[in-house]
């Protein structure tokens, strides 16, 4: 085993008979990439090229994570740094998406303090599972937690129809206007809201329609109200879980800026294009980056 650089010391602690002894995530067999060691400048570029697509891609139609996190993989960051080195990039586009949502929480008090708690919660418990998994292990796992959130947006299209549906069948029928929430948030829907927060701070992608699901099935039929709590879930998510990964030493602090830089330029370029580029054909472009990636991630050698 090599020797461990000094400045290294969150990914050892001594023990009492003066070994270096490995944290969970450095115990199969060889040690991953360090999140600190440099890339080149040319794999720099090519996070920066594919964050700027992503970013574009979710302010089009959403999903880019779904081609931002292979292409980081495939550029040789380790799928666990990765990963967390995605969810400390991309928080910050969640804080704007939801500060552009901020209207759509008002009156809606209640429902923000039933998916706040168990949003941080399972955040929390999401980033500590994700700090305990083996790298080798993770690396096995994740072509199908890739696959599992292509499947989620090749849903959501459906999903958000329905929902279109109901909501403005709700406003011309009699019932229940379009815009009155449910009463009450039941404690099923806070733990099942805790369940995806755990999914949420473990790997992420595919968290929004998930919600929104939650959400249409508690009888919400506003979609802005809905899209409102799904960004204040998913800020309290990802900002809990960015705050462990950064205090846990395993980001690689080049790719994240360079992804936020990426991001936040690809965002605006894609909000200027989002008129004159249909969604259907970049929502199954998507689709079909997913697919290769799951094939991608579970063929390449570990």
């Amino acid at each position: 085993m090599r020797r461990l650089p000094q400045h290294d010391w969150f990914l050892a602690s001594e023990r009492k008979d003066g070994r270096r002894r490995l944290p969970p995530w450095g115990r199969g067999g060889t040690l991953p990439r360090m999140p600190n060691e440099p890339l080149s400048a040319l794999a720099l570029a090519g996070v920066f090229l594919a964050s700027v697509l992503g970013g574009g891609v979710n302010a089009i139609a959403g999903g880019g994570t779904l081609l931002t996190f292979p292409a980081l993989v495939g550029l040789g960051v380790p799928a666990l740094t990765a990963n967390a080195t995605s969810t400390v990039a991309l928080w910050p586009g969640a804080l704007s998406s939801m500060w552009g949502y901020r209207g759509e929480l008002r009156g809606a008090r209640a429902w923000v303090a039933r998916i706040t708690l168990p949003s941080i919660a399972g955040g929390a418990l999401g980033a500590w599972l994700l700090l305990r998994t083996p790298p080798d292990r993770f690396a096995r796992i994740v072509p199908f937690l890739v696959l599992g959130a292509t499947l989620l947006f090749l849903a959501q299209g459906p999903m958000m129809r329905r929902l279109r549906r109901t909501g403005s069948g709700a406003g011309e029928g009699g019932a229940a206007p379009a815009d009155r929430d449910p009463e009450l948030a039941p404690w099923a829907f806070v733990a099942a809201q805790f369940g995806i927060g755990v999914y949420g701070g473990y790997f992420g992608a595919g968290i929004g329609i998930l919600m929104l699901a939650g959400l249409g099935l508690m009888g919400f039929t506003n979609i802005h109200r809905m899209n409102g709590l799904k960004n204040w879930g998913a800020v309290c998510m990802n900002v809990v879980a960015a705050g462990i990964f950064a205090f846990s030493g395993v980001v690689h602090w080049p790719v994240a800026l360079t992804m936020a830089a990426g991001g936040l330029l690809g965002g605006y370029a894609g909000s200027r294009m989002a008129q004159r580029v249909g969604q259907q054909r970049v929502r199954r472009a998507i689709v079909a980056i997913g697919l290769a990636s799951f094939l991608f991630l579970l063929l390449r050698p570990l």
